[in-house]
């Protein structure tokens, strides 16, 4: 049967070599100025060598370029496609055709990855967007698995298909610098430098009806980004996913350390290459899930998402 790809996250270089060698397929990467939620950079210039030694190690680089876009950002987009396409990384992520646009002029034959959050939520949008140029579809986090299934059915080859099945997800995005303004508000100026530390040191939204629900909040260049108060983790369900022809299943590396994003590739990398190498008699091992578990926050669940919920929207 077709092996599906392992694709993660990587906030640098080092991480993203780190991952490989633990057993990805694929690595994301790119800069805050093009890319929404990146668990931290990796430039132009360093994506060359990273290019060249991922390929050596039978793996491909995709690139982030799924911010949104305004009008000052479109001249420097499209030198940046073009410096993407230098380094000969392997696909593109992206969700404002404005995007397309400039890859269409600056760097044609770049495969394109359609991304656009939560707005990915059925097959004849995937089409439209593979008669553009697509290659991928990167399912919207809230559908369940049947519904996640008849995409990856109808499709039926003619566009790839990629899956979150692990980590943190978006909840909330905003333009705007909610954190900032807030402690401007509160009159406590000398906190606003540590903003950018808070993605590490931890910040919270609770609401008062659920108090034992903790919202991680951060703020960054793209503005304020409020996620999911747990993390999804399909492991012991991954092969029902193998099963329907998913072409990629996605790690989310955002705000955890890279100990722990290690040892979350292992684990799906004896997933599917178990499964892969006998279907009929594949029997998924605890321990497998144990090791995440063992470095897993307390405070925060592991859970299927929205796979087996009935109904979402």
């Amino acid at each position: 049967m077709k092996k599906p790809e392992l694709l993660i996250s990587a906030g640098s270089s080092a991480e993203a070599k780190r991952y490989i060698e633990a057993g990805a397929d694929a690595v994301l990467v790119g800069e805050h100025r093009f890319g929404l939620r990146l668990p931290g950079e990796v430039t132009a210039e360093e994506l060359a060598s990273l290019v060249t030694w991922a390929h050596e190690h039978g793996a491909k680089v995709y690139a982030a370029v799924n911010n949104i876009m305004d009008n000052d950002l479109l001249p420097e987009l499209e030198k940046y496609v073009g410096r993407l396409q230098q380094a000969g990384i392997d696909g593109i992520v992206f969700g404002d055709p404005a995007v397309l646009m400039a890859v269409r002029g600056f760097a044609s034959g770049m495969r394109l990855h359609w991304n656009a959050e939560m707005t990915s939520t059925n097959y004849a949008t995937a089409s439209y967007w593979a008669s553009k140029g697509a290659a991928r579809m990167v399912l919207a986090r809230e559908l369940n698995l049947e519904e996640t299934l008849e995409i990856a059915r109808q499709l039926d080859g003619s566009m790839e298909v990629e899956v979150q099945v692990h980590g943190i997800t978006n909840i909330y995005h905003s333009k705007r610098s909610l954190l900032t303004n807030y402690k401007e508000h509160q009159g406590r100026p000398q906190e606003l430098e540590k903003l950018e530390l808070d993605k590490e040191e931890g910040l919270f939204l609770i609401e008062q009806e659920r108090p034992n629900e903790r919202y991680p909040i951060y703020e960054d260049a793209n503005g304020t980004h409020i996620m999911s108060s747990d993390d999804i983790c399909m492991l012991d369900s991954l092969h029902e996913l193998m099963e329907g022809g998913i072409d990629s299943f996605k790690l989310e590396a955002l705000l955890k350390s890279p100990e722990y994003n290690e040892v979350v590739v292992r684990g799906y990398r004896q997933v599917i290459d178990a499964y892969t190498a006998n279907p009929d008699g594949y029997e998924f091992q605890e321990e497998w899930l144990d090791a995440i578990r063992a470095l897993q926050d307390e405070r925060r669940e592991l859970t299927y998402g929205f796979f087996f919920k009935e109904q979402v929207y």
